[in-house]
C-alpha cells in the first residue's frame, strides 16, 4: 500500500529515483506473494498439490481483468499528473488484499510437514535430475515470459506505433492466457504426468517465438503473447509441482529459497534486459535471444523420458 502512495507522490513531484524506490517496494511485495504457492503445497496431500497450485493461480484471471483496467482508467485523473491515479489504484487493491488476509487466513501445517526428518546436504539434493528439471523449467518459463512480456508493449506502442488500447488488449490477453489454463493444467498433470506437461509447455513457448518472429502485425503480437502465457503456465505449474516432490520436509526451506532466488533473480534480469535488447538488437533480437534459454530443460526432459522407457520395458 505504501509503495503505491510513494509512486504517486514521486510522479507528482517528478522524482525519478523516488519512483524507482517505490518500484523496489512493489517487487518486495511480489517476492512474498510468490511464497503462497508453497504454503498451498504444504497444506494439502501430495496428490492434490498440482490442482491446488492451479486453483491458487486462477486468481490471476481477476488480476488480468482488473489490473490493466485500474491502470488505464485511473491513468488520467483530472487535476493529477498522468499515471498518478494508476498507483493510487494499486494502493486500493493492496488494501483489499490486506483485508482478505487479515480476516480469512488461518495458518495450518500438516503433521507430516512439521515433523521434519533427515536432512540431506544441498549438493546431494541438487544432483537429482527431477529437481534440475523443476528448476530449469521454472527458470526458463519465467525468464523468457518476463523478457518478451516487458519488451512487447515498448515494441508495440513506442516502436511500431500501435495505440495504447491495442497494446492493453494484447497484454491483457497475455495475462489471461497465463492463468486461464490453471482451470485444467492441474488435472492434466494428474492425468498425463508432470514431465509431459512441462514438455508441452516448452513446445508452446517455442511456438510463441515462431509466431512472433520477423515483422509482427497486431495479430502476430497477440498470438505470440497468448502462446507465451499458456506455455508459461504449463512450465511454472509443472515446475512447482515437480519441485515439491524432490525434497523432504526438513529440506523444504533451503530448496524453496534457492529455487526462488534463481527463478526470480533471472526473471529480473530478463525484465531489466528487455529494453537494452530492444535498443541494441530490435524485436527479432529479443526473440532469438530467448531461444537458448528454452533449450535448458531439454537434457533433463530427455534423460527422464529415457529412464521412464527403461522402467516400462523392465516391467
Amino acid at each position: 500500500m505504501v509503495a503505491g502512495l510513494v509512486a504517486a507522490w514521486a510522479i507528482s513531484i517528478e522524482h525519478f529515483y523516488l519512483f524507482c524506490f517505490s518500484a523496489f517496494l512493489v517487487g518486495s511485495y511480489a517476492a512474498f506473494l510468490q511464497q503462497f504457492r508453497f504454503a498451498v503445497a504444504e497444506s494439502v496431500p501430495a496428490g492434490a498439490v498440482a490442482r491446488s497450485v492451479s486453483l491458487l493461480m486462477l486468481a490471476g484471471i481477476v488480476a488480468a481483468l482488473l489490473g490493466p483496467e485500474v491502470a488505464s482508467r485511473f491513468s488520467d485523473l483530472e487535476g493529477l499528473p498522468a499515471f498518478t491515479g494508476s498507483f493510487l489504484g494499486l494502493s486500493a487493491l493492496m488494501a483489499c488484499s490486506f483485508l482478505v488476509l487479515a480476516l480469512f487466513y488461518r495458518n495450518s501445517v500438516p503433521a507430516e510437514v512439521g515433523a521434519g526428518g533427515l536432512e540431506r546436504k544441498l549438493g546431494e539434493i541438487l544432483r537429482q535430475p527431477r529437481l534440475i528439471l523443476a528448476m530449469t523449467s521454472a527458470i526458463s518459463g519465467w525468464s523468457i515470459m518476463s523478457l518478451i512480456m516487458t519488451a512487447t508493449p515498448v515494441s508495440m506502442h513506442q516502436m511500431d506505433h500501435y495505440s495504447l488500447a491495442d497494446t492493453k488488449w494484447v497484454i491483457q490477453s497475455h495475462i489471461l492466457a497465463m492463468f486461464i489454463p490453471s482451470l485444467f493444467s492441474g488435472i492434466l498433470i494428474s492425468r498425463f504426468g508432470v514431465v509431459r506437461i512441462i514438455g508441452c509447455g516448452l513446445v508452446i513457448m517455442m511456438a510463441c517465438l515462431v509466431v512472433g518472429y520477423d515483422k509482427p502485425m497486431l495479430m502476430h503480437y497477440w498470438g505470440a503473447m497468448v502462446l507465451l502465457g499458456i506455455g508459461w503456465n504449463f512450465m511454472f505449474v509443472g515446475g512447482t509441482t515437480l519441485l515439491t516432490e524432490c525434497y523432504r520436509p526438513a529440506e523444504r526451506f533451503k530448496v524453496q529459497a534457492l529455487n526462488d532466488f534463481l527463478v526470480f533473480g533471472l526473471q529480473a534480469m530478463g525484465s531489466l534486459g528487455a529494453g537494452l535488447l530492444l535498443a541494441w538488437l530490435g524485436w527479432n533480437g529479443v526473440i532469438l535471444f530467448s531461444l537458448p534459454w528454452l533449450l535448458l530443460p531439454l537434457p533433463c526432459l530427455w534423460l527422464l523420458r529415457k529412464e521412464a522407457r527403461q522402467v516400462a520395458n523392465a516391467s
